[in-house]
């Protein structure tokens, strides 16, 4: 480079910082063209979460300020020679309707395609590699989101088809902010006030309310969750550097996390006929919000020991598994020998089956890990608000709360890995985490109903347990979350 050229480029950089267009543009732009996230990383240099940094607020600077600016630019006018009226965000795909055909499979409330599981009824993939099919593709971009000067967690809908709510702000760091003073606002009652205004903006029509309440539960989960962090020990960091093992391996594929999801079936059954009765576990989720998080960024270590005081990804070789007659592998259904990647509650889980309370295994050993120090309540008050709403809506026999609230926790977990859907929040390691605590959590519900002397026949996904035996002596029946609720009844074996 010449003298001059030197001199051109010093001016260059110390000229005014190039506009920006609004974050919600900024995600328009780049969907309209069908490119991913990491597809504008890499031509400009940077990781693709610092491109999602971008797209929910944060601001570069320099030199990258300068290549963004371009791309934006050269985005738009490639999709229209004439300036924009207005920015427009990416919103929520509709959700697919009861016109389809009413047989198996149903449509996933996430991405609209197949699916044959189920979440606090709710049909959706609880694979995140088949739920992926949506992430392939753009979303359509919707009407951009009017100022909201309610500051209260959840916005109020429009008498008629209105701008979404506005998305959650991030602090300039890539932390969510939770301010040091200033007290919560009542936030069931915010729910409750959201339920009233859509049901007035639907003219009393239940189906269509709770229509537009599940449609909307992701930016208000994501309000709520704001709220509930004001006053708060820690920020959340919305948008960490995540190692490769966290990432998709294909567009469509998973990552290397294994989530040890149950799919059991007792192999032999007992001689006799026998009532089996199917168990649903209320609030899956809801109770799994409670688990070991990361605070911050996952920090790479190797060696054989477990911190109980931080939280990620194990690399480990399970241990064998000798009472697969009587109880599921802790591990789930996995057929390969040798080291894998497992989250913080399985490890948990198999340490304490390892202990010498239970004695079923031995300890897992552990490779590598990573892992940030952690915290058991970093969603409690979250979970709390959200369990108050759901118990007030059972109270009151009010079906379209609780499907409004049963849509919030359910999405929220489901979108906060690499989604489309849920921009404001990328923690694919707290995805897998919170997951992983729902299969934990129905394990130990195998085993107290093993202990007790029932006979368990099957345990499937987060929430479903079959068994032989007086079960009201072991498990409470009603709809909380700590209690349990009949799924069916079936009679196997012969006389």
């Amino acid at each position: 480079m010449s003298d001059f050229d030197a001199i051109d480029a010093l001016l260059a950089a110390s000229g005014p910082e190039a506009e920006l267009p609004p974050a919600e543009e900024r995600r328009a732009l780049r969907d309209a063209l069908n490119l991913s996230q990491a597809q504008v990383a890499r031509a400009i240099g940077v990781s693709p979460t610092t491109v999602g940094g971008w797209e929910s607020g944060r601001e570069p600077t320099g030199a990258v300020r300068e290549k963004y600016a371009y791309f934006l630019e050269s985005a738009r006018t490639r999709l229209d020679p004439q300036p924009p009226a207005e920015a427009e965000p990416v919103g929520e795909p509709e959700p697919e309707t009861d016109e389809q055909p009413g047989p198996e499979p149903k449509p996933c409330v996430l991405c609209g395609q197949p699916a044959t599981d189920q979440l606090e009824g709710f049909t959706q993939h609880l694979d995140p590699a088949e739920c992926g099919q949506a992430d392939a593709a753009p979303l359509p971009p919707t009407p951009a989101p009017a100022p909201n000067p309610d500051p209260h967690p959840i916005p109020t809908p429009a008498p008629a088809p209105g701008p979404t709510p506005a998305p959650v702000k991030l602090a300039p760091t890539g932390r969510r902010a939770a301010p040091a003073t200033g007290e919560a606002p009542g936030t069931p009652d915010a729910i409750t006030r959201a339920v009233k205004d859509a049901l007035a903006a639907n003219e009393g029509d239940v189906d269509a309310a709770t229509a537009a309440l599940v449609k909307r539960a992701i930016p208000d989960a994501m309000a709520l969750l704001d709220e509930t962090r004001k006053g708060g020990r820690y920020d959340i960091v919305a948008h960490p550097w995540i190692p490769d093992i966290l990432r998709k391996q294909t567009s469509r594929g998973p990552d290397q996390i294994w989530e040890a999801r149950p799919k059991w079936t007792r192999p032999e059954l007992p001689q006799g006929a026998h009532e089996v009765t199917a168990l649903d576990i209320n609030g899956a989720y809801l109770s799994a919000l409670k688990t070991h998080l990361p605070i911050g960024q996952l920090e790479h270590s190797t060696g054989f020991g477990h911190d109980r005081r931080r939280a990620g990804v194990h690399l480990v070789t399970p241990p064998a598994w000798e009472h697969e007659d009587v109880l599921p592998n802790p591990i789930g259904n996995r057929d390969e020998p040798g080291p894998l990647w497992i989250t913080e509650p399985t490890l948990r889980l198999l340490l304490r089956l390892s202990s010498p309370k239970y004695g079923l295994c031995d300890p897992p050993t552990i490779h590598e890990s990573y892992t940030s120090g952690a915290t058991e309540g970093l969603l409690e008050k979250f979970r709390i608000a959200l369990k108050e709403a759901r118990d007030q809506a059972i109270g009151e026999g009010d079906e379209v709360t609780l499907e409004y609230v049963k849509a919030m926790y359910s999405k929220f977990v489901a979108t906060m890995g690499e989604s489309n859907y849920n921009r404001e929040l990328y923690r694919p390691d707290w995805m897998h985490l919170i997951r992983s605590q729902a299969f934990s959590n129905l394990w130990m519900k195998a085993y107290k109903a093993y202990d007790e002397g029932l006979t368990v026949i099957r345990a499937m996904g987060t929430d479903e347990l079959h068994v032989i035996g007086d079960w009201q002596n072991v498990f409470p029946e009603g709809r909380s979350v700590a209690e349990v609720k009949v799924k069916d009844r079936y009679t196997v074996g012969q006389d």
